[in-house]
């Protein structure tokens, strides 16, 4: 059978198993699954941001979950000064609709990402490493002082944001909708690499200054690819706060940026959908592991080490190879 067929089969019967997942949980009897499988695919959305800038524009930054944050508090402060009734900076008033927050969390984080990055991109290996995680880390701080929106205990978000009259706390329904966004994301995001820009971002990671000798303005590109990165972790982090009805600067920490890190090394660095798949096999892990002993973290790092080492590009790579030896 063609490789290509293959592919399309996988897709499909991974839609339909995405598409009937939760009445799987519910007629197995485990309505926990859909929870899960809800952070999954937001943590997928967060990690394939991270492997744009990582996995095709070779640059590692290590200050992701402050996008990642920023959209989680977008939410929260603008629910905060909804039920109050007030403005935010006595200019924007509140909201609770999703298709109202979507927008501004994305405004927002990008305009951070244009930023932080115009002044990181100025850089290069470890010291962009270091400044991203140093501007990580003020915002961390920043959220930490700020005992209006909760400081270190967070900002809780009573009701989920509304969205064409949909019972948006119902588990199933939010399922829905973060499926229905991810599709579109993924999408998009396959548009993207597989452009002229996908192109030129790769060759820039590849050899930068050969890129350069030919006339394109690799400082460019890496900026643009880097605010569109950061507008992705930062709509991870806005349906994040609207699944959990709770934002804190534990979502901006650099612990946060780790765990996306890792989820791009499981899947697979410069995959279209190993994140995803990353994220996945994270979020199972984290439950599993956790359920036998408090020292999980163990216990992935050998399995981390393990991908690393024997699978030769994370698990995407690993399910490549398999299929292709089974044809």
């Amino acid at each position: 059978m063609d490789n290509s067929i293959k592919k399309q089969i996988l897709l499909a019967v991974v839609a339909v198993l995405l598409l009937a997942l939760p009445f799987i949980a519910s007629a197995t009897g485990y309505p926990a699954m859909t929870s899960l499988a809800t952070r999954a695919l937001i943590y997928g959305i967060a990690a394939a941001s991270l492997n744009l800038v990582l996995g095709y524009g070779g640059m590692v930054s290590f200050g992701h979950a402050a996008f990642f944050g920023l959209g989680g508090y977008v939410v929260g402060i603008l629910y905060q000064h909804y039920t109050q009734d007030d403005l935010f900076l006595g200019l924007v008033p509140g909201t609770n609709q999703l298709l109202v927050t979507l927008p501004v969390t994305l405004i927002v984080c990008g305009a951070a990402a244009a930023l932080i990055g115009a002044l990181s991109l100025r850089t290069g290996g470890v010291q962009f490493i270091m400044i991203t995680l140093a501007f990580a880390q003020m915002l961390f701080f920043l959220f930490v002082s700020l005992k209006t929106y909760g400081g270190d205990d967070g900002l809780i978000i009573r009701r989920t944001n509304e969205l064409f009259g949909l019972k948006m706390r119902d588990k199933q329904t939010y399922y829905y909708v973060c499926l229905a966004i991810t599709v579109v994301f993924f999408f998009l995001l396959w548009r993207l690499v597989n452009s002229r820009f996908g192109n030129v971002l790769t060759g820039l990671r590849q050899n930068e200054r050969r890129m350069a000798a030919l006339g394109l303005p690799a400082y460019r590109y890496k900026l643009v690819a880097f605010v569109i990165s950061g507008m992705g972790a930062g709509l991870a982090g806005c349906l994040m706060a609207n699944f959990l009805r709770f934002a804190s600067p534990d979502m901006v920490h650099w612990t946060k940026s780790g765990e996306l890190m890792v989820m791009v090394v499981l899947g697979g660095v410069g995959t279209l959908f190993g994140p995803l798949i990353g994220a996945g096999a994270y979020i199972v892990l984290e439950s599993v592991l956790a359920s036998w002993t408090e020292y999980w973290q163990l216990g992935l790092g050998f399995i981390l080490l393990f991908v690393v080492l024997y699978t030769n590009g994370g698990i995407e790579a690993l399910f490549g190879r398999l299929l292709g030896r089974r044809a």
